[in-house]
């Protein structure tokens, strides 16, 4: 399966909602899309993880590059993440849990509350 990336803007924040596979072929994709925010001069990025269904290492190395991307301009990353259940976007939060990155991330269950600055992330 392919990668698919949908942007919105939603106030200060440019939200990609990323579908399928996250993964060598497809993630510069996904690293290209958020370093195009930032020159663009967008420093707040929320990605959609829930339609996610696979996630490999190089998938996770863009995540960690973006938070770094993000962090250096004194932006933000927010991570959209279905806890637990049979939902694709649970797979990325497991991969991030077993290789114990997820605490690098602030992560939410819906863009709403991501977006919405008085929301707390979801804990680790």
């Amino acid at each position: 399966m392919t990668l698919k990336v949908d942007e919105s803007e939603q106030g200060a924040w440019t939200v990609l909602h990323i579908t399928g596979e996250l993964d060598l072929v497809t993630s510069p994709e996904v690293r290209r899309r958020v370093h195009d925010s930032v020159a663009a001069g967008r420093r707040e990025v929320v990605l959609d993880l829930s339609r996610v269904f696979f996630c490999d290492s190089s998938g996770v190395g863009v995540l960690i590059a973006s938070r770094r991307l993000l962090h250096s301009c004194r932006g933000r990353l927010h991570l959209i993440l279905p806890a637990r259940g049979s939902e694709e976007g649970s797979h990325v939060n497991r991969v991030l849990a077993a290789l114990g990155v997820r605490r690098l991330f602030e992560v939410y269950p819906d863009v709403r509350t991501a977006v919405d600055d008085a929301s707390q992330p979801l804990s680790a």
